[in-house]
C-alpha cells in the first residue's frame, strides 16, 4: 500500500523527500487526470490533495470521500495554509454520517 500526493509544486516537492510519489497540478484538466490515474493505481491506499486543488475537482473529490471506501482520499492544506472556506471537521463528518458528534 502506497501514498499518493497531488498538488502544487512545494507539496510535491516535499512529500517525494520522504518517498512519497506525486503529480504537480496547476489546472482543473490536470488535477482531474492526476486524481483518475491515482485512483487507477490500486497500490495507492492513501491520495492526499490539496485543499485548493481538490477545490478544482470537488465533484469527483467528494464521489470518493463520502461513498467509496477505497482509497482514502485526505484533503491537505497547501503552503499558503488552510482554506478559510472549508467547513471544519467535525462538520464535515456531522453530514455525512448525519449524527451529530
Amino acid at each position: 500500500m502506497k501514498y499518493y500526493v497531488i498538488g502544487d509544486e512545494d507539496a510535491v516537492l516535499g512529500f517525494g523527500l520522504a518517498g512519497v510519489r506525486g503529480r504537480r497540478v496547476r489546472t482543473r484538466e490536470e488535477a482531474s487526470e492526476a486524481f483518475r490515474e491515482a485512483l487507477e493505481d490500486r497500490e495507492n491506499a492513501i491520495i492526499l490533495v490539496t485543499e485548493r486543488i481538490a477545490e478544482l475537482i470537488r465533484p469527483q473529490v467528494d464521489r470518493y470521500v463520502f461513498k467509496e471506501d477505497f482509497p482514502l482520499i485526505v484533503e491537505i492544506p497547501d503552503w499558503e495554509g488552510k482554506l478559510s472556506t472549508r467547513p471544519p471537521l467535525r462538520e464535515t463528518v456531522n453530514a455525512a454520517i448525519g449524527i451529530k458528534l
